[in-house]
């Protein structure tokens, strides 16, 4: 693991890799920091290619010791053409990429498998998150395998199709009267009166670092090469920045050549705050959801400043925002024009 420990991202306080969610100094974001030169040595595309079919072949990238026996590991999933939707939007080449066929059908499990793996190594015996659906699942189906209790906390309004599977799976759901920036404000508070990992509070340092597999998968698959732009759905800002600085791994390990992809932006207009700080050149402002995209309604992202400084590195970056009625477009659009449906992935 060539991780050596965990960078304030605000005032470059060090600190040691355990269950921190914020620098103590600052109370601003904290990243692993990895000896890259160590990485250049050992990491190829074979001995990459030659891990195993999940997010693990990327071990030395990522903050935490690989599970002895890896349950239900997320990862490698697939990139497809998606020609007919390609030729319906006027695009010569246009993939998808089907995360969907995770464990429980979001990219939640990759980040959610990194974290345990920390709770794990720390010890604890709850995971635990603030969730609006899709991470709820991933946190019940992963300490369902791995043996260890679950509790989730969701607003009290969610819909009950989508805590199906997280009962199923046998997590204490607590219904919070409020919004998803209630939850998360209360499981901030929680955390430090309880022992419980709490995925994205105490353990956001290395459960974010999961979503950089999407980046170096995508340029696996592509044969090594980056794509030229990358759509991304944005609710906290985590998915955009970790998948551009997964992207950037690769070119500083020689991994990849060329410059930067070009990155788009995706947020429903009900709940647009880091498009519209975007638009202004200004620091993300808390806004109140209103969107049927629940799983992108977080009013207060946590990693929203991020999600801007990290698309500086893009040529010509954009942020789109979409009202509801094309929201409902997009999503019959594409099982219509390539056998495969889509939905927002939350935080």
């Amino acid at each position: 693991m060539p991780a050596t420990h965990l960078s304030c991202t605000r005032c470059g306080n060090e600190l040691q890799l355990e269950g921190i969610g914020a620098c103590p100094r600052c109370f601003g974001p904290l990243e692993p920091v990895y000896d890259m030169d160590e990485l250049r040595r050992t990491l190829t595309h074979r001995s990459i290619e030659a891990g195993p079919p999940s997010l693990w072949r990327y071990a030395p990238l990522l903050p935490v010791h690989v599970p002895d026996e890896p349950r239900l590991a997320p990862g490698l999933t697939p990139l497809v053409p998606a020609t007919r939707l390609a030729a319906h939007l006027g695009i010569a080449e246009l993939y998808l990429k089907l995360d969907t066929a995770n464990p429980t059908h979001s990219f939640k499990d990759r980040v959610v498998a990194v974290a345990c793996a920390k709770a794990r190594e720390l010890g604890l015996e709850t995971l635990a998150c603030s969730s609006t659906g899709n991470l709820a699942n991933a946190v019940a189906a992963r300490a369902a395998v791995e043996g260890l209790d679950a509790v989730v906390f969701c607003p009290y309004d969610l819909e009950r199709e989508k805590l199906v599977a997280t009962a199923a799976y046998g997590a204490r759901i607590y219904a919070v009267r409020g919004s998803y920036d209630d939850c998360s404000r209360l499981t901030v508070e929680l955390s430090f009166e309880l022992p419980w990992g709490f995925v994205n509070v105490g353990l956001r340092s290395y459960y974010a670092e999961g979503s950089k597999t999407v980046a170096y998968e995508v340029a696996e698959q592509l044969g090594w090469e980056q794509p030229d732009v990358v759509v991304c759905p944005v609710a906290s800002g985590s998915l955009l920045s970790k998948v551009v600085r997964g992207f950037r791994d690769f070119r500083e390990l020689g991994l990849v050549s060329g410059s930067a992809p070009r990155l788009v932006g995706a947020q429903a207009v009900g709940c647009s705050p880091v498009a519209t700080a975007f638009a202004e050149d200004r620091p993300v402002k808390p806004v109140r959801p209103d969107t049927i995209a629940r799983s992108l309604a977080i009013g207060s992202p946590a990693d929203g400043d991020a999600a801007i400084a990290a698309t500086r590195e893009s040529r010509a970056a954009r942020f789109m925002r979409w009202p509801n009625r094309r929201s409902v477009r997009t999503w019959l659009c594409s099982p219509r024009r390539q056998a495969s449906s889509a939905r927002p992935q939350p935080e």
